[in-house]
């Protein structure tokens, strides 16, 4: 992943390509930064783990200039910073990992007191979502790991839905990137989503994964349009540039996704092998719908 930081001059260059009007402003720094007016159907944010060669306040700072609503994937430490920026956090991150996760009992004392601690920190700063993950199979039968995540979930919605925030899970593929993560299915999800029963329990369907696992990313969407709260890019295959150098057309997939009338968060999730600003601010036009 490349690690250049851009420059102010760089930054308000990049401003002036991706950016006619200029609406809110900030305080960042004590000083203002302009803020572009919102632009298309589809809110959009970006994930701060790819962008690790940069800091919290320089991506901040650029994705805001660039016209992005969010950055995301934060914890507790860093959510004031997007405020700062005139940006909201549109996922905090939740209790657990990706691999040890809510498919295990042994794991639901942890999860649920940790969950008990986030979720009114997590409201209290005005985050929407929070994420959570399935965890590996292990040996685990699919239908033995759903009845155990719906178990454990069922105990944090109540508090989530007085708190207004949604759980959301994340689907990983199993084939390149997360070997034997179990919500690796979008049918298994929206199956789990049935099953918890709430209206703050959500998915989390990243296109690059589901790509890879299932295809069809379209009418998939469309038709578990009622079980998605949050979308992810990554260009496939390699999880780089959502460009003409991958599989995926994701200007339609924006239009599909703004069609079924969606407004939660669509996020950039791709790891740039470009400049990386230029590539989020492409991104960012392309799927500006």
């Amino acid at each position: 992943m490349a690690n250049e930081r851009v420059s102010r001059r760089e930054a308000i260059a990049l401003a002036a390509a991706t950016a006619v009007t200029v609406g809110l402003t900030a305080q960042s720094r004590g000083q203002l930064v302009a803020v572009p007016a919102p632009k298309g159907r589809l809110n959009q944010s970006v994930c701060r783990w790819c962008y690790g060669g940069m800091s919290l306040e320089d991506l901040c700072a650029n994705a805001a200039r660039i016209g992005l609503k969010s950055v995301e994937l934060l914890s507790e430490n860093e959510w004031a910073t997007t405020k700062a920026h005139g940006l909201t956090c549109a996922i905090a991150n939740g209790p657990g990992g990706i691999t040890e996760g809510w498919n295990r009992k042994e794991n639901h004392e942890r999860l649920i007191k940790e969950s008990e601690r986030l979720l009114p920190l997590v409201a209290a700063a005005g985050i929407p979502q929070m994420i959570v993950f399935s965890g590996n199979r292990r040996g685990l039968p699919d239908p033995e790991g759903l009845a155990n995540c719906a178990e454990g979930l069922r105990q944090i919605t109540p508090l989530a839905e007085k708190l207004g925030v949604t759980v959301i899970m994340e689907l990983l593929n199993s084939r390149v990137d997360h070997g034997d993560y179990q919500c690796d299915r979008t049918p298994w999800g929206v199956e789990l989503v049935q099953k918890v029963g709430s209206p703050r329990f959500r998915l989390l369907y990243d296109i690059y994964h589901m790509q890879i696992m299932e295809g069809d990313v379209i009418r998939t969407i469309q038709r578990n349009k009622e079980s998605l709260a949050h979308f992810h890019t990554g260009g496939n295959p390699g999880r780089n540039e959502i460009d003409e150098t991958q599989e995926l057309n994701y200007r339609r997939i924006a239009e599909a996704i703004a069609e079924t009338g969606f407004t939660g968060y669509f996020a950039h999730e791709f790891i740039p092998k470009k400049d990386p600003m230029a590539s989020l601010a492409r991104a960012y036009e392309l799927c500006t719908v």
